[in-house]
């Protein structure tokens, strides 16, 4: 099957389908409405529109080049890898969970990938140095930096890459299970738990605040399944997602499911952001 007619085909894949693989969130009161990592999507047919940011596309291609941040071939894998290219996809179908594929650590590209968490990113070595040596976070082929979702690479249940090149790019590893696992960075008796929307912001947010807790949800998410078993355990929750639109609105809809849960709005647009402001 040539490029063309692979795109044609995943572009025809129903929405709602697609927005379950990006693990979005249906809006119970408005069917038409979904919530995403890049804020609340309108559907109608094969078009959307992001209210939150003011743009739109058509089809599963665009859905998935806004959501996930991609680039067109990038979209064009990411939809092969859960949608088999071969067989007709019904409406309503969800593809069966894929095997977790983490990418596999290269030594030679870890200085770059250093480089990049402390120069650029502002990230201190001694923060990222036992993280590094736990293989919780590494450099890939690619040069991207790994982050491990979960305790322990024995126990990892996905990663975020980040993109450490002059291509600004982040992902998730095929098959990484958000719902299951979360990247963390604590201190032996954290005080607080800030949520946050990334590992950098994670990461970031333990500098600026290192008695808490940081944990990355991997996007915008108000409600990942592991935050359930989280607020049970005592220490007060603080929903840190980014200073925008789209981390206002999912921070707001976090505290409507989970009213004990307060928001800590960054200081900038993001933890990260706070962080590389601070003077040197």
């Amino acid at each position: 099957m040539n490029w063309r007619a692979r795109a044609e085909r995943l572009r025809a894949l129903p929405l709602p389908l697609v927005l379950g693989a990006l693990e979005a969130t249906p809006d119970p009161g408005d069917r038409a409405k979904w919530r995403t990592a890049r804020g609340v999507l309108s559907v109608t047919d094969a078009k959307f529109i992001n209210w939150n940011q003011g743009v739109g596309g058509g089809g599963a291609i665009d859905l998935v080049m806004h959501v996930q941040q991609l680039g067109f071939g990038q979209a064009l894998q990411w939809l092969e890898e859960r949608f088999d290219p071969g067989s007709p996809v019904q409406p309503g179908f969800r593809p069966a969970p894929r095997v977790l594929t983490l990418p596999p650590s290269s030594v030679h590209h870890w200085p770059r990938v250093e480089r990049y968490l402390i120069e650029q990113r502002r990230l201190p070595r001694p923060l990222l140095t036992p993280l590094v040596h736990a293989g919780i976070i590494y450099a890939d082929a690619r040069a991207n930096a790994v982050f491990l979702l979960g305790d322990t690479p024995a126990t990892a249940v996905g990663a975020e890459l980040r993109g450490t090149t002059s291509v600004s790019w982040r992902g998730m590893a095929p098959g990484s299970r958000k719902d299951h696992g979360c990247f963390s960075v604590s201190t032996a008796s954290a005080k607080a738990i800030v949520l946050c929307e990334s590992a950098i912001d994670a990461l970031s947010c333990h500098v600026l605040h290192p008695t808490f807790r940081c944990l990355s949800t991997s996007g915008a998410r108000p409600d990942p399944a592991w935050l359930s078993v989280l607020l049970p355990r005592g220490l007060p929750v603080f929903c840190g997602f980014d200073a925008d639109p789209t981390g206002d609105a999912m921070a707001h809809r976090m505290i409507e499911l989970h009213p004990t849960i307060a928001r800590l709005r960054p200081p900038a647009k993001d933890w990260n952001d706070a962080l590389r402001l601070l003077p040197r």
